[in-house]
């Protein structure tokens, strides 16, 4: 059994745990139409997870899909929390109107911003983030954590979704872009000084890392 394998059969048996209702399924549902990728339950019930945890008030997404991922944060997040979505695509943000209006999600407590998130995040405040969540192609990933310590306070957390690469991380011979970016990305993360980070095993994996305090 490879390690795509067995990610996949964990990942069935912890979704089962999960229940999505009318609206999150739905999202799901038009994603598949538009053939965006979405995280799966578990992995948006731990989004929910550490957005209450943070109890966030200042979130902000990259890659909003048709809004699942934002959906299961605003879940976790305090009732007058301001959620940040930033998507290339404007589909995809019509979607995910959609869904946040079938959530009942006010107006006032989502952000959409249609555009790169190499061109948004420098004009977002500095220390205005309690959690970042980055889900999208892996060879962005490093531009977005160079934002990371400004965006974020202290004790913020970043998050990056698949970050396993199905399974190819840990396979010296796979070499191809978005796996080397992967790579550079747990490496850079784990030696940092500036954050603390984890890797959960979770759908396709979840890297996350907190900002440490300054000392």
């Amino acid at each position: 059994m490879t390690v795509s394998d067995v990610e996949s059969a964990r990942s069935a048996l912890t979704d089962r745990f999960i229940a999505e209702d009318d609206v999150l399924r739905t999202a799901r549902a038009r994603a598949l139409q538009l053939g965006v990728p979405v995280p799966s339950p578990t992995a948006g019930a731990t989004l929910r997870f550490l957005a209450a945890v943070l109890d966030a008030h200042s979130v902000v997404e990259i890659g909003t899909g048709t809004g699942v991922s934002g959906v299961w944060l605003l879940r976790g997040m305090r009732a007058d929390g301001v959620l940040t979505s930033v998507d290339g695509e404007p589909e995809h943000q019509r979607a995910a109107r959609e869904t946040f209006r079938a959530a009942n999600v006010p107006a006032n407590r989502t952000r959409l911003i249609a555009g790169h998130a190499a061109e948004v995040l420098p004009r977002l405040t500095d220390s205005g983030y309690d959690l970042m969540w980055i889900n999208g192609d892996p060879t962005y990933y490093a531009e977005h954590l160079r934002e990371a310590p400004r965006l974020l306070r202290a004790g913020g957390i970043v998050a990056f979704g698949e970050a396993f690469g199905g399974g190819a991380l840990t396979d010296p011979a796979v070499r191809d872009p978005r796996t080397l970016a992967l790579r550079d990305l747990s490496t850079a993360l784990v030696e940092s000084d500036q954050f603390a980070a984890v890797f959960l095993p979770i759908g396709g994996g979840i890297l996350a890392a907190t900002k440490r305090a300054p000392r």
